[in-house]
């Protein structure tokens, strides 16, 4: 493992497998680099770039600075491609897709020449009250040091059954997903509104490719086909029999194929 110095002294640490040009791999809400999807999607992707999965920050390796904003874990991805080298391509899952739209509208085209964005969890307006009251819901358990019921509220707005996340709160895993609860709220400041960001949007002018699985509900298909439509030159594709949990050599399959497209 690696390890490069944000902005605000953030130490993040990373994994850079494999040759050829460079890829960043920006994970979703809990996951880190150890043994998380972007460490097997860069083992899937390592004879075609150099791919380069990272601990967000409050994960893993990296440690974390306070007051957070969506602008540090920006500063964040600008640190890595400047150890890495610049440009470099980016991949985004999940919350991970919005955090990565964002930091290629700040950072322009020189830092970030295109980006592959799967499944970014948007919605439409009539389904945008859970989310809003998810927010307010959050913010307040993390305020009130209630982290496990922040964890909670996570895991239920992702689909878990009330009986499932009850097991799971006596699980061995459940101290890890306590010691990262803060980062629930950094995923959902990259979310904004969870409706598309036509002020960012309107700052894009590299290739994007959005991906949506082929065996996913309709809305979780929703924020890849709404961002392909509102972006110029944007393509939006299918993986097909993939779900949200997309299997890293399909994954894989489509970024190399985009990555020789552009």
């Amino acid at each position: 493992m690696s390890t490069t110095s944000s902005a605000d002294g953030t130490t993040i640490g990373y994994e850079a497998v494999g040759s050829g040009p460079t890829l960043l791999l920006v994970d979703g809400a809990t996951a880190s680099r150890a043994g998380g999807s972007a460490s097997r999607l860069a083992d899937a992707l390592s004879g075609d770039v150099t791919a380069v999965a990272y601990d967000r920050r409050g994960r893993g390796e990296s440690t974390d600075t306070l007051p957070f904003a969506v602008e540090r874990e920006i500063e964040d991805i600008d640190a890595l491609i400047a150890a890495v080298g610049a440009p470099a391509y980016a991949f985004g899952m999940s919350s991970g897709a919005m955090l990565l739209l964002r930091a290629a509208a700040a950072l322009g085209p020189e830092r970030i020449a295109g980006i592959v964005l799967y499944e970014p969890p948007l919605m439409p307006e009539g389904a945008r009250d859970g989310a809003r009251q998810y927010t307010a819901d959050l913010a307040a358990a993390l305020a009130e040091g209630r982290r496990g019921d922040a964890v909670a509220l996570f895991l239920a707005r992702v689909g878990m059954p009330p009986a499932a996340i009850d097991g799971m709160r006596g699980s061995p895993a459940w101290a890890g997903l306590e010691a990262i609860a803060p980062t629930l709220a950094y995923d959902d400041a990259a979310m904004g509104d969870s409706a598309v960001p036509s002020e960012v949007v309107a700052e894009v002018r590299i290739p994007v490719l959005t991906l949506a699985g082929g065996a996913s509900a309709g809305f979780m298909q929703y924020g890849a086909r709404e961002l392909a439509a509102a972006i110029p030159g944007a393509v939006f594709e299918v993986a097909e029999g993939q779900t949200h949990d997309v299997a890293p050599d399909v994954a894989a399959a489509h970024i190399t194929r985009f990555l020789h497209s552009v």
